[in-house]
């Protein structure tokens, strides 16, 4: 997976690539006929820098990825700079075609989507008929291999989260910040990469949750809630607010967060989940890599199955959906995307049963959101 030197693509991370890798035919300064405009490289680059933002982060390495696996299927064939962008849809139909079978369906959807991105960020054409494409991406999804397939991600609980909770130490500053961040995560039905950064380094006060971040909020009805501003998400540059309320039992995210102050301290401006470490007990961010980490850890202790991070917001949504809560308000309150909240219903008989048994009254909530759309 090396592709060969080339001016155009200097060896940078896979999050640079789409910016970096610049195509043979890219946007300058011409008009259709030639002519120069009064355009200058600056407002080139400012034009990328902007739209670049379409992309968040963790979505422009994936699509480095896919760049990659094009431009070595391409220099394996010899295929001319000017030929890859803008490409044919012949030859991204051989693109996908011969990497079906050794990807999965949602790998190859992703590569082909960060060519198109390139294609996008750096004005070159991108004319592929739509059907056909959606034609070689079910295929190709049909063809996954089984090794490539993800294992159904099971999800957290009430009782595995006490568990968990049985092999912390919650006077340790690390197990007092991952506890707390799991139980807050948990019950806010959030991502566990809006409560963490990805690395020691990542640390951004405009993107990352903080303890200033954290409000109490009150209903006319006396209900209390904890808020928590996330400046910016994957599904909301601009950011937007998750919430829980105080809970019954060990789990209370409320008594964790409380626990979690009191241990480590967390600088108002600082990670929320920060936590004290070395003979200096200087502050460092928790990490999602520590944070599966330590978990992965309690629960090996336990004697159970490893879990997934993602099994959390999963967990999350089901503990909501069996103690009643209406599909509508769960779908809102864990901002499940409509058709991603669709699929989750069909896959946990936990949720079906209520809706299966011999009580028509409650079928038509579970109708309205599991039966096809009307075409």
């Amino acid at each position: 997976m090396t592709p060969l030197p080339s001016p155009q693509r200097p060896h940078v991370l896979a999050g640079d690539r789409l910016r970096l890798w610049i195509p043979a035919e890219a946007r300058n300064s011409l008009d259709e006929n030639g002519h120069p405009i009064n355009v200058t490289l600056a407002d080139l680059e400012r034009i990328k820098v902007v739209m670049l933002e379409a992309w968040v982060e963790g979505t422009r390495e994936t699509y480095g990825s896919g760049l990659l696996i094009w431009h070595v299927f391409h220099d394996k064939r010899g295929t001319p700079e000017a030929q890859r962008a803008p490409v044919s849809h012949v030859l991204l139909a051989a693109f996908v075609a011969s990497i079906a079978g050794a990807y999965s369906g949602k790998t190859i959807a992703n590569y082909v989507y960060g060519v198109r991105a390139w294609h996008i960020l750096h004005g070159a054409p991108w004319s592929i008929n739509p059907a056909e494409l959606e034609a070689l991406l079910d295929g190709a999804n049909r063809l996954t291999p089984p090794s490539s397939r993800r294992k159904k991600r099971l999800p957290y609980t009430v009782v595995l989260i006490t568990t968990i909770r049985q092999h912390l130490d919650l006077t340790l500053p690390l197990h007092a910040a991952v506890y707390s961040c799991l139980t807050c995560t948990f019950w806010a039905a959030g991502r566990v990469g809006e409560f963490t950064v990805k690395t020691l380094t990542a640390f951004d006060p405009a993107k990352h949750v903080k303890p200033s971040d954290i409000t109490e909020a009150v209903d006319r009805s006396g209900h209390k809630m904890t808020e928590f501003g996330l400046p910016t998400t994957k599904s909301a540059p601009l950011g937007e607010t998750v919430s829980w309320a105080q809970q019954d039992g060990l789990t209370d995210p409320k008594a964790a967060l409380s626990n979690h102050m009191t241990v480590n301290g967390p600088p108002a401006e600082g990670p929320l989940f920060a936590y004290k470490d070395g003979k200096k007990q200087k502050h460092k961010p928790l990490t999602k890599s520590k944070f599966l980490q330590v978990l992965a850890a309690a629960i090996k202790q336990a004697g159970l199955e490893p879990m997934q991070g993602h099994g959390i917001r999963i967990g999350a949504t089901l503990e909501y959906l069996l103690r009643g809560i209406p599909f509508d308000v769960m779908k809102t309150k864990g901002r499940w995307a409509s058709n991603a909240f669709e699929v989750y219903l069909t896959k946990h008989a936990q949720i079906l049963a209520p809706y299966m048994q011999a009580r028509p009254e409650i079928h038509d909530n579970f109708v309205r959101y599991t039966m096809p759309r009307v075409r």
